[in-house]
């Protein structure tokens, strides 16, 4: 004997609105109009074997959507933890302005020890574009990063054309090939370390600090700004 639950949980939408219907038309309940319909449909088998069969099917979709879930859940947790950085690693920030472009440079730059101890960078650079910029501030981070004696350090810049470029055999910009051959020496004299790019929302820092240096610059020029 099925379970008025089983037929329930067995049933298709269109089997239970067929139920609603034929209970209405006949006056009787909608357990014995379900009961009606899915023998109906059981054709030849027994209401059993279609309630048995169903179960399962439902079981085997269960089971599937609980498996993808599952592994949507690991590699969440997966990508979360690859963005978690090293807890023994030093980290970096760089980020170059210019004000207009080219004009002048501002220069950014933020080390952290894995003890959490930063060192601030942030000066004037004088005139260029916004290129030259970047890799001023990618080049003063890493002096900063191999004086601090960071032996592994993770750095962080919104400059995907400088970092695609550094990362690269050259080709870019003639103008930029000595700023290039620099920042990839000193990479070269740190024992482990890795360049990525990241939104400019989340180098708040950097940027703050590179626009900080232009309005010094700004206000030394002229005291009345300051």
């Amino acid at each position: 004997m099925c379970t008025t639950a089983e037929l329930s949980e067995i049933a298709y939408k269109k089997e239970k609105s067929a139920s609603l219907r034929l209970a209405k038309r006949l006056g009787i309940s909608t357990e014995a109009a379900l009961t009606e319909v899915l023998s109906q449909a059981a054709g030849d088998g027994s209401l059993k074997e279609l309630v048995t069969r169903r179960l399962k099917e439902n079981a085997h979709i269960a089971a599937k959507i609980a498996t993808r879930k599952q592994a949507k859940l690991t590699a969440r947790a997966q990508k979360q933890a690859a963005r978690q950085p090293d807890a023994g690693a030093w980290l970096a920030w760089f980020d170059g302005s210019c004000h207009p472009n080219p004009g002048k440079m501002g220069i950014g730059g933020l080390l952290r020890s894995p003890q959490g101890a930063e060192t601030e960078i942030s000066f004037n650079a004088g005139i260029g574009d916004s290129s030259e910029a970047e890799y001023i501030a990618l080049i003063s981070v890493l002096e900063t990063a191999i004086k601090a004696g960071a032996d592994k350090l993770l750095i962080y810049g919104d400059s995907q054309v400088v970092i695609n470029d550094v990362l690269s055999q050259g080709g870019g910009a003639a103008i930029l090939s000595a700023q290039r051959l620099k920042a990839q020496g000193l990479l070269a004299r740190l024992p482990q370390v890795s360049l990525s790019w990241i939104p400019r929302q989340r180098n708040g820092q950097a940027d703050a600090l590179s626009q900080q240096a232009i309005r010094s610059a700004a206000a030394a020029a002229n005291p009345q700004l300051a």
